[in-house]
């Protein structure tokens, strides 16, 4: 089931979005392909942290975060993978791995990569492995906030992959 933070989240930033439940995915590679939405509309949300302070890191499915890139964007000095512990203690109310790119819902900084903006559609987690939401890049910038640069990358050498979990029957909210 959806955590309430999220539905109330969105409800109260008025934009359309629809959600549907897939079936139980642990990448987010695997959870567009079984919702059978094209990859680069999947986005994942990688947890990072510059300096002490956790962000969200938001590129599309096939790609990964180049972490160099990232924290010179974020003007850290320092950037490193957030640790499952960290996840559960950041976002209690989502299932590990599952947390949604609003930032502003837990009080984090979110960086879209450019290859995003003006995509007609952003899938992404709504919290579960098997429940996503569905909705424009605008709207999404509207209630995220995002701070845009270049930092993803198909490389695997100077890159970093988390794997995430999501699922697909619209329910229109």
């Amino acid at each position: 089931m959806r955590p309430r933070s999220v539905d109330n989240f969105l409800k109260q930033a008025r934009v359309p979005y629809t959600t549907f439940r897939h079936p139980e995915a642990f990448t987010a590679q695997s959870e567009a392909a079984v919702s059978h939405v094209p990859g680069r509309s999947w986005v994942k949300i990688v947890v990072c942290f510059v300096d002490d302070e956790p962000i969200l890191a938001v590129v599309p499915a096939p790609f990964m975060v180049d972490l160099e890139q990232l924290r010179v964007l974020a003007g850290a000095r320092a950037i490193r993978l957030a640790q499952e512990p960290e996840l559960e203690r950041l976002y209690p109310d989502c299932e590990l791995g599952a947390m949604p790119p609003f930032g502003t819902l837990y009080l984090q900084r979110v960086f879209v990569d450019q290859c995003l903006i003006g995509e007609a559609e952003m899938v992404f987690n709504a919290g579960t492995h098997t429940d996503a939401i569905r909705m424009h890049y605008l709207d999404f910038a509207d209630v995220a906030h995002p701070i845009v640069g270049a930092f993803c990358s198909r490389s695997e050498t100077s890159a970093a992959s988390v794997p995430v979990r999501k699922s697909a029957d619209p329910e229109v909210v």
